[in-house]
């Protein structure tokens, strides 16, 4: 279902009368204050730091495109609305989803070649000797020391590298600093002139970049989007919309298994998690988004380990549909327990009922930050409930439970939050509508995206959307695609820009103008970091020039581009 957000919507306040061009930030914020009828949230009138770039977001994107408009010699601030740099990177997600490593330049390799750095110190492993650890990786080595990098990695080193990027480019961060969504960004003739936060803090700047996963700043500048799904007519995509029929990864049922609390009963009602929705017909678009879930990060070293325990609202009565997966001799329970480096894993989902909490996440990308935190405590307490569950209650069988009841959360890692991961995996919210848009026509090498200015080549993954009761009365999960690219692809910079009659200086490298489809292939950790270089690079030349983001020369950006390391195309070489 599309969502898209007009140019007189009230998330902005739009200045377009004759000469308010060149009024001051000091009277446009009285007048925001006059409109509103104070002086901001925290009821102090806004006194503007001034930037030339202002990142809101701290996500591996933000930190990118933060240092790389450092480098091209700007004034920069990070306004994080988290305490934590890095965002997935940060959070858990080590096993990098990179598919071919050739594509990943500039800062993003970069990146990999400081976590390669970091484990070439023997102090580095604590809790496992490197050769214990190998060389495992996905199809391609972890560790690569021909070229020097290392893409599997635990979550405090990723995040202590943001950290020593930041600092040693002496980048401004503001962190704890939420953007006041309804009337906290000041557009003034299509272009972003500040932000304020809801303490009342405000900032000032020519150039603005969205590295936020939701895509706040976007949706507050009158910017068009999406929420959902397309159908297979909006971009005459094969894979768009439902999709009842595809079995593309191991996270469907093996077997018709009974949806309902007593077997061959319907009138008992559904189990939980179960959805008596509808789930539309193959093709069609809706509002749903892929499944989010946090990125563990669990050890069986008895010393660092910390068993799993009861959350306060756990109710076991909640997982009652994974015994029945079990009763049909499932046992792919550990199948994503990923290795890394001293002795942890980073575990994700796997399977027809996990980590995943399917269907509970549609409220989150369009809601208040007061729901959005609500939507993260109840996936929190659903995933902890569940490790608990599997741990502990004596209907799991006896080898599931024996096995899991060795692992427990890493206790060097996550410290300040109970050691469980700081960012929810927030794998879909909002899609810019921008001046192109990213399709699996794109992502599958049918046609070539026009001015690259970074490339994907992960596989179109899409975790499921729902769970519904199918015909033949048996539980499903929908929504799972994993269609892979013949080749790595181009990424089109016009999906880095809004319409050039909506905002002219703001750049989104996480919430880019891309399908449901094509977002999953684009969505990988590596590609945020390829874009949020790419977009600061525009966003400075465009500033520099004087001009507008969407009419940069392209090859005056690719130049540039290629210059710092960025790939835009494989060569036979």
């Amino acid at each position: 279902m599309r969502r898209m957000i007009p140019r007189s919507s009230p998330k902005s306040l739009r200045l377009g009368k004759p000469g308010l061009a060149s009024v001051t930030w000091v009277a446009l914020t009285a007048l925001i204050a006059a409109i509103s009828g104070g002086c901001g949230p925290s009821g102090k009138e806004p006194s503007p730091e001034t930037f030339d770039v202002v990142v809101y977001g701290g996500t591996s994107a933000g930190v990118a495109a933060a240092v790389q408009a450092s480098r091209m010699g700007k004034s920069v601030v990070i306004v994080s609305p988290d305490k934590h740099l890095g965002g997935l990177s940060a959070g858990g997600l080590g096993w990098t989803d990179t598919g071919d490593k050739a594509v990943i330049g500039g800062l993003a390799r970069e990146f990999y070649q400081r976590i390669w750095q970091h484990y070439q110190d023997p102090d580095a492993w604590v809790w496992q000797d490197r050769e214990e650890y190998g060389n495992r990786g996905q199809g391609t080595p972890a560790v690569d020391g021909e070229h020097r990098t290392m893409w599997i990695f635990e979550p405090h080193v990723a995040e202590s590298i943001f950290e020593d990027l930041v600092q040693e480019h002496g980048i401004e961060v503001r962190r704890g600093q939420w953007l006041d969504r309804a009337n906290g960004v000041l557009v003034n003739g299509r272009r972003i002139r500040g932000i304020t936060t809801r303490d009342g803090e405000a900032y000032q700047g020519a150039a603005f970049i969205d590295a936020t996963y939701e895509g706040d700043l976007l949706a507050a500048a009158g910017v068009s989007y999406v929420v959902g799904r397309e159908s297979t007519e909006a971009y005459a995509e094969e894979w768009a919309g439902v999709q009842k029929d595809a079995r593309h990864h191991g996270h469907f049922f093996p077997e018709a298994i009974d949806p309902y609390k007593t077997r061959g009963d319907p009138t008992s009602g559904l189990l939980p998690r179960i959805s008596p929705e509808r789930p539309g017909s193959n093709g069609r678009g809706d509002h749903r988004i892929q499944a989010y879930c946090y990125r563990m990060c669990l050890t069986q070293v008895p010393e660092n380990r910390v068993p799993f325990s009861k959350p306060a609202k756990y109710d076991a009565g909640e997982y009652e549909l994974i015994l029945r997966v079990f009763d049909t001799g499932w046992r792919e329970t550990f199948r994503k327990f990923d290795p890394i480096p001293n002795a942890k894993t980073d575990t994700n989902n796997h399977g027809p009922f996990s980590t995943d909490n399917i269907g509970m996440n549609y409220g989150y990308p369009d809601g208040s930050y007061e729901l959005r935190d609500e939507i993260a405590r109840e996936h929190r307490t659903y995933q902890q409930g569940l490790m608990y569950f599997l741990a502990n209650d004596p209907r799991v069988p006896m080898d599931v439970r024996d096995e899991f009841s060795k692992w427990g959360l890493a206790a060097d890692e996550f410290v300040d939050n109970g050691h469980w991961p700081h960012q929810l995996y927030v794998r879909e919210a909002r899609r810019m509508i921008g001046e192109f848009v990213m399709t699996e026509h794109e992502c599958l090498a049918k046609r070539d995206a026009p001015e690259p200015v970074g490339m994907g080549s992960y596989a179109m993954d899409s975790h499921h959307v729902q769970r519904y009761v199918a015909a033949d009365g048996s539980v499903r999960n929908e929504g799972d695609i994993g269609v892979k690219p013949l080749r790595p692809y181009g990424i089109a910079y016009g999906s880095l820009t809004p319409k050039r009659n909506e905002v002219t200086n703001l750049l989104v490298p996480v919430c880019l103008s891309s399908s449901h489809v094509a977002y999953g292939s684009i969505r990988m950790e590596p590609v945020f970091l390829i874009l949020g270089q790419s977009a600061a690079t525009a966003a400075v030349l465009a500033m520099d020039a004087g001009i507008a983001v969407q009419d940069l020369p392209y090859e005056t950006l690719r130049a540039r581009l290629l210059a710092d390391g960025q790939v835009l195309e494989l060569t036979s070489d």
